[in-house]
């Protein structure tokens, strides 16, 4: 039985990524009605299985994480989604929080939830057939935000997560992303995800997490996107990197950034600069969703018959990544 670590560095190295098709039943919904389809469970799964069964995808991503339904899900020949990626090599993944909630006394911020019923979670999913997991904190730079409270509620959460997974058998995606709504500039987005990532990995060694066995999903050091002033590639490159370097340990296999809502050419520009931004502790790659599944769901759009064009659209996506790093 593979360890932690050895899981994590399999969903971080020879180049692949980790696709992000998680997606809440009603955030899938709307995405789907976004392109005419109507929002029907046999619709969610169908465009699921579309995705994982794109051919040759385990040459660029080494992880799928699958919302609760999807992994309870089948794929029209009978394998569970587990299964199937199991496969193909790929491996699979559950998105374990239950969402971002207001936080009580913090006007506009928001903290994730989840933890209760976890561990008893985590032993269903792992007999389940996942291999990792995933939690996602959001911070909001603007109108004095982030607070403090919001910071510590969000890291304390994340750990606790973290802790949980990993005595479980699940390596955790940590993932404390720092929003680009708003207009703000790059070096304010610098200074609220420098705070961020240092009080995580306070938290994650109060919890004793091991850091060997997990992987850190953080945000690319961006501007808001209202931000008059927009940053070049490698000035976006060399500020995340610079970040890194000051917050996060070398014993941390892999970072997987997200996409933040980038355009999907945009973050795999950025993520390939990086590449060149000298030699780092840790794996970079990338752990996008819409920007790596948005072009598949465009072209698709519940017709069959577009069905392969839809598939090529997501394996030229994730090769551009593969090819990035």
């Amino acid at each position: 039985m593979a360890t932690l670590n050895e899981i994590a560095h399999r969903m971080v190295s020879n180049r692949r990524g980790v696709l992000a098709a998680d997606e809440s039943i009603s955030t899938m919904s709307s995405r789907l009605e976004g392109v005419g389809v109507a929002p029907t469970d046999e619709n969610r799964r169908t465009y699921r299985e579309l995705i994982v069964t794109t051919p040759d995808l385990a040459d660029s991503i080494s992880g799928i994480i699958l919302a609760d339904d999807t992994l309870r899900q089948e794929l029209s020949d009978g394998r569970t989604f587990p299964a199937a990626l199991a496969d193909m090599g790929i491996l699979a993944g559950i998105k374990v929080d239950t969402g971002a909630k207001p936080l009580a006394g913090a006007d506009g911020e928001k903290v994730t939830e989840g933890l209760d019923g976890l561990r008893d979670r985590v032993a269903e999913y792992v007999g389940l057939g996942a291999t990792f997991a995933k939690w996602r904190a959001v911070i909001t730079i603007g109108g004095g935000r982030p607070t403090e409270r919001s910071i510590r509620a969000n890291v304390h959460g994340l750990a606790r997560y973290a802790g949980l997974c990993q005595e479980g058998g699940l390596v955790p995606i940590v993932e404390p992303e720092v929003l680009m709504d708003g207009d703000h500039t790059l070096a304010r987005c610098q200074q609220v995800t420098r705070v961020v990532l240092r009080a995580l990995f306070d938290e994650l060694a109060l919890m004793q997490v091991r850091l060997d066995g997990m992987v850190l999903k953080p945000n690319m050091v961006v501007a808001g996107k209202d931000c008059p002033q927009q940053p070049g590639i490698e000035e976006v490159a060399q500020t995340t990197v610079d970040t890194l370097r000051e917050t996060v340990p070398p014993e941390v296999p892999g970072i997987a950034f997200l996409s933040g809502g980038q355009s999907p050419e945009l973050a795999t520009r950025h993520l390939g600069a990086m590449q060149n931004c000298g030699p780092l502790p840790w794996e970079l790659t990338y752990s996008f969703g819409r920007a790596l599944v948005g072009p598949a769901l465009e072209t698709w759009r519940g017709d069959a018959s577009r069905w392969e064009d839809a598939q090529r659209a997501l394996s030229d996506r994730a090769v551009a990544n593969a090819a990035a790093r």
